[in-house]
């Protein structure tokens, strides 16, 4: 029976195994945990109370934890970087078929890919005279990246100043003598506290005009979606 069976062992010896060393366990769990603090941090107590975006926090968490695990595997597999850095390429070029994504918005996503990135690519040895990141230097890449978010968000750009774009129909108040008319039935109608205003295309044909309105987001009741 050893005799029928061992042609084939012998052709499929080099295909590969499953392995149970489970010596990088720790070392993976430790990565996991200092993302998803970064993720939790960035997301969750700098961004979420700035614009109130929940569909957001679900898809920021989601990519940062994705990223990370893409990338530990790569490593893992051993794939060399023009191929990793292809498998990006890939990944970038897909767009979200729905609404447009917000340049603050894909900032914050830039943020999330990147420092899981780092955070996956993390080693502890030094390995053929090639340096790698350690624990400290992963430590010091996170905190400075969440403190400059800190300083720009909290600290410097105190008030985020966001915008709508609405289509309004009373284009008798779009003369410069009825501005301040004009602002004040805006913010009646929308409910809006607007800061400033700039009138857009003019359809006389419908009597309609488009207004972009600007308004700080932490002075309104509801969530800042944009448009």
């Amino acid at each position: 029976m050893l005799n029928l069976i061992s042609p084939f062992l012998a052709k499929t010896s080099n295909y590969p195994t499953f392995s149970w060393d489970y010596s990088d366990l720790d070392g993976l769990g430790i990565r996991l945990a200092i993302n998803l603090l970064v993720l939790f941090v960035i997301v969750r107590l700098l961004y979420y109370p700035k614009t109130r975006r929940k569909d957001y926090l679900f898809t920021y968490f989601l990519i940062g934890i994705i990223t990370f695990f893409l990338c530990f595997g790569l490593k893992k597999l051993d794939i060399d970087t023009g191929m990793g850095l292809g498998l990006f390429a890939i990944f970038g070029i897909i767009r979200y078929r729905t609404d447009a994504i917000e340049i603050k918005e894909m900032t914050y996503l830039f943020l999330v890919i990147g420092l899981s990135v780092v955070n996956a690519m993390l080693a502890t040895e030094v390995e053929k005279d090639i340096y790698q990141i350690n624990l400290l230097e992963l430590g010091m890449i996170n905190l400075s990246v969440i403190g400059v978010l800190y300083v720009l968000e909290y600290l410097w750009l105190m008030k985020h100043e966001t915008r709508k774009i609405i289509n309004y129909d009373r284009i008798d108040l779009i003369k410069t003598e009825n501005h301040e008319a004009l602002k004040q039935d805006l913010e009646a109608r929308t409910g809006l506290i607007i800061n400033r205003f700039e009138i857009g295309k003019i359809d006389f044909l419908n009597d309609t005009c488009l207004i972009r309105v600007y308004y700080f987001a932490e002075d309104q009741d509801f969530s800042n979606y944009g448009g």
